[in-house]
Protein backbone atom coordinates (compact mmCIF):
# COMPACT_ATOMS: atom_id res chain seq x y z
CA UNK A 1 0.00 0.00 0.00
CA UNK A 2 0.98 3.51 -0.98
CA UNK A 3 2.22 5.59 2.17
CA UNK A 4 0.71 8.63 0.84
CA UNK A 5 -2.52 9.06 -0.46
CA UNK A 6 -3.12 12.21 -3.93
CA UNK A 7 -5.54 13.94 -2.99
CA UNK A 8 -6.04 17.23 -5.25
CA UNK A 9 -4.36 19.15 -8.37
CA UNK A 10 -3.51 22.78 -8.10
CA UNK A 11 -5.11 23.94 -11.61
CA UNK A 12 -4.15 27.62 -11.74
CA UNK A 13 -3.86 31.05 -9.41
CA UNK A 14 -6.91 32.32 -7.98
CA UNK A 15 -6.85 36.48 -6.92
CA UNK A 16 -3.10 37.85 -6.83
CA UNK A 17 -2.32 36.95 -2.90
CA UNK A 18 -0.72 33.14 -3.98
CA UNK A 19 -4.35 31.01 -3.34
CA UNK A 20 -4.70 28.23 -5.85
CA UNK A 21 -7.16 26.44 -7.73
CA UNK A 22 -7.16 22.90 -6.47
CA UNK A 23 -8.95 19.94 -8.28
CA UNK A 24 -10.55 17.60 -5.56
CA UNK A 25 -9.16 13.85 -6.40
CA UNK A 26 -11.54 12.56 -3.40
CA UNK A 27 -14.94 12.02 -3.03
CA UNK A 28 -15.41 14.65 -0.54
CA UNK A 29 -14.70 18.27 -1.63
CA UNK A 30 -15.30 19.33 2.06
CA UNK A 31 -12.32 17.65 3.80
CA UNK A 32 -10.46 20.22 1.96
CA UNK A 33 -11.38 22.26 4.93
CA UNK A 34 -10.24 20.14 7.64
CA UNK A 35 -6.23 19.78 6.22
CA UNK A 36 -3.66 20.88 8.67
CA UNK A 37 -0.70 20.64 5.93
CA UNK A 38 -0.12 18.79 2.24
CA UNK A 39 2.39 17.50 0.56
CA UNK A 40 3.80 18.98 -2.65
CA UNK A 41 6.33 16.89 -4.29
CA UNK A 42 7.61 15.50 -1.22
CA UNK A 43 7.93 18.66 0.83
CA UNK A 44 5.46 19.30 3.52
CA UNK A 45 3.42 23.00 2.95
CA UNK A 46 1.13 24.19 6.26
CA UNK A 47 -2.30 25.16 4.73
CA UNK A 48 -3.17 28.96 6.14
CA UNK A 49 -6.61 29.04 4.63
CA UNK A 50 -9.39 27.20 2.39
CA UNK A 51 -12.58 28.42 0.67
CA UNK A 52 -14.79 25.91 -1.71
CA UNK A 53 -16.28 27.19 -5.05
CA UNK A 54 -18.28 24.89 -6.66
CA UNK A 55 -16.29 21.96 -7.35
CA UNK A 56 -13.05 23.49 -6.72
CA UNK A 57 -10.88 23.83 -3.08
CA UNK A 58 -9.10 27.58 -3.13
CA UNK A 59 -6.01 26.88 -0.58
CA UNK A 60 -3.69 29.14 0.66
CA UNK A 61 -0.69 27.31 0.96
CA UNK A 62 2.61 28.37 2.94
CA UNK A 63 5.19 30.15 0.57
CA UNK A 64 3.33 30.65 -2.14
CA UNK A 65 2.67 34.27 -1.71
CA UNK A 66 2.15 35.69 -5.39
CA UNK A 67 0.61 35.05 -8.25
CA UNK A 68 3.87 34.66 -9.82
CA UNK A 69 4.98 31.57 -7.21
CA UNK A 70 1.73 29.81 -8.17
CA UNK A 71 2.98 29.55 -11.36
CA UNK A 72 5.61 26.44 -10.49
CA UNK A 73 3.07 24.92 -8.57
CA UNK A 74 0.29 24.83 -12.09
CA UNK A 75 -0.49 20.81 -12.23
CA UNK A 76 1.25 19.78 -9.23
CA UNK A 77 -0.20 16.95 -6.79
CA UNK A 78 -1.44 17.22 -3.28
CA UNK A 79 -0.66 14.58 -1.65
CA UNK A 80 -1.54 13.78 2.54
CA UNK A 81 -0.42 11.01 4.69
CA UNK A 82 -2.17 7.63 4.23
CA UNK A 83 -3.14 7.95 8.35
CA UNK A 84 -4.87 10.95 7.34
CA UNK A 85 -7.32 9.44 4.95
CA UNK A 86 -10.52 9.12 5.12
CA UNK A 87 -11.68 5.93 7.13
CA UNK A 88 -13.40 3.98 4.26
CA UNK A 89 -16.30 1.53 5.11
CA UNK A 90 -16.13 -2.64 4.07
CA UNK A 91 -15.49 -3.32 0.60
CA UNK A 92 -14.56 0.63 -0.68
CA UNK A 93 -11.11 0.85 -1.27
CA UNK A 94 -8.78 3.88 -2.39
CA UNK A 95 -8.01 4.25 -5.87
CA UNK A 96 -4.10 4.08 -5.55
CA UNK A 97 -3.90 0.95 -3.82
CA UNK A 98 -6.50 -0.64 -6.74
CA UNK A 99 -4.20 0.95 -9.52
CA UNK A 100 -1.70 -2.17 -10.53
CA UNK A 101 -3.29 -5.30 -9.19
CA UNK A 102 -3.38 -7.41 -11.03
CA UNK A 103 -7.10 -9.29 -12.08
CA UNK A 104 -8.22 -12.61 -12.79
CA UNK A 105 -10.96 -14.24 -13.66
CA UNK A 106 -12.28 -17.07 -11.07
CA UNK A 107 -11.01 -19.63 -13.74
CA UNK A 108 -7.55 -18.42 -13.19
CA UNK A 109 -7.33 -16.61 -16.26
CA UNK A 110 -5.26 -13.61 -16.10
CA UNK A 111 -6.70 -10.71 -17.48
CA UNK A 112 -4.11 -7.77 -16.35
CA UNK A 113 -3.72 -5.07 -14.60
CA UNK A 114 -5.47 -1.68 -13.01
CA UNK A 115 -4.74 0.90 -15.10
CA UNK A 116 -7.24 3.63 -14.09
CA UNK A 117 -10.49 2.93 -12.41
CA UNK A 118 -13.44 5.28 -13.85
CA UNK A 119 -16.42 7.23 -12.23
CA UNK A 120 -19.70 6.69 -13.85
CA UNK A 121 -22.03 8.00 -11.39
CA UNK A 122 -23.42 4.55 -10.75
CA UNK A 123 -20.50 2.39 -9.94
CA UNK A 124 -17.18 2.91 -10.61
CA UNK A 125 -15.32 0.83 -13.40
CA UNK A 126 -11.57 -1.02 -13.41
CA UNK A 127 -9.56 -0.44 -16.67
CA UNK A 128 -7.65 -3.37 -17.08
CA UNK A 129 -4.56 -3.55 -19.23
CA UNK A 130 -2.30 -6.32 -20.46
CA UNK A 131 -0.96 -4.50 -23.23
CA UNK A 132 -2.18 -5.72 -25.75
CA UNK A 133 -6.35 -5.86 -24.40
CA UNK A 134 -7.90 -3.51 -22.40
CA UNK A 135 -11.43 -5.04 -20.75
CA UNK A 136 -13.37 -2.34 -18.95
CA UNK A 137 -14.66 -4.30 -15.56
CA UNK A 138 -17.73 -3.09 -13.68
CA UNK A 139 -17.03 -2.87 -9.97
CA UNK A 140 -20.10 -4.22 -8.63
CA UNK A 141 -20.94 -6.82 -6.66
CA UNK A 142 -22.21 -9.77 -8.58
CA UNK A 143 -18.59 -9.01 -10.66
CA UNK A 144 -16.33 -8.69 -8.44
CA UNK A 145 -15.46 -11.69 -6.22
CA UNK A 146 -12.81 -10.58 -4.31
CA UNK A 147 -10.13 -7.58 -3.72
CA UNK A 148 -6.64 -8.08 -1.58
CA UNK A 149 -4.82 -5.58 -1.71
CA UNK A 150 -2.40 -6.48 0.31
CA UNK A 151 -1.57 -9.66 -2.43
CA UNK A 152 -2.37 -6.51 -5.20
CA UNK A 153 -5.12 -9.06 -6.72
CA UNK A 154 -8.79 -8.74 -7.59
CA UNK A 155 -10.60 -11.81 -8.35
CA UNK A 156 -13.82 -11.45 -10.99
CA UNK A 157 -16.37 -13.69 -12.85
CA UNK A 158 -15.64 -14.76 -15.89
CA UNK A 159 -16.22 -11.60 -18.38
CA UNK A 160 -18.15 -14.56 -20.70
CA UNK A 161 -20.68 -14.79 -18.13
CA UNK A 162 -21.64 -10.97 -17.73
CA UNK A 163 -20.41 -9.07 -21.18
Amino acid sequence: MKEFLVIGQITKAHGLKGEVKVLSLTDDLKRFKKLKSVFIDGAEKNIEGCKLQGDRAILKIEGIDTVEATAKYKGKYLSIHRSEGIQLEEDEYYIADLIGCTVFDELGAELGNVYDVLATGSNDVYWVKNGKEEVLIPALGDIVISVDIENSKIIIKPVSEWM
